[in-house]
C-alpha cells in the first residue's frame, strides 16, 4: 500500500512540476522542475506521514546539505569546462570528489 501511495503522490507532484516547467522559458527549466524538487517533496510528505515530523525535518536538512554540495560541484564543473575548456566527461567524473568532500564536511559540521 505504501508503494502505491508513493507512486501516486510522486507521479502527481512530478506532473505538476513538469507543467510549471513547461510554462516557463527557457524550455530547459522543464527538466529541472520535473526532477529533484518534485521527488524531494513527495519523499518528504510520505516520510512525514510514516515516520513523523522530526524524522522528516532531519531528512529535509540532509537534502538541503546535499543540494548545496551539488551546487558547489556544478559550479566547479562549469568553471572547469567553460573557463579551462576541459572535456565534460572527465570533468564531471573527476569532480565527483568535490561533491563527496563537500557533503562529508557539511555532514560533519551540521548533521552529525
Amino acid at each position: 500500500m505504501e508503494w502505491l501511495a508513493r507512486f501516486l503522490l510522486g507521479g502527481l507532484i512530478v506532473s505538476a512540476f513538469a507543467v510549471i516547467g513547461d510554462v516557463l522559458r527557457p524550455r530547459g527549466f522543464a527538466g529541472l522542475f520535473g526532477a529533484a524538487p518534485s521527488v524531494a517533496l513527495a519523499t518528504l510528505a510520505l516520510t512525514e506521514l510514516s515516520d513523523g515530523k522530526e524524522y522528516a525535518a532531519m531528512e529535509a536538512r540532509s537534502m538541503i546539505a546535499g543540494a548545496f554540495a551539488f551546487l558547489v560541484y556544478a559550479l566547479v564543473c562549469v568553471y572547469l569546462m567553460a573557463k579551462k575548456h576541459h572535456r565534460a566527461s572527465t570533468t564531471t567524473l573527476a569532480t565527483l570528489v568535490v561533491w563527496g568532500l563537500c557533503s562529508l564536511v557539511l555532514w560533519a559540521l551540521f548533521l552529525k
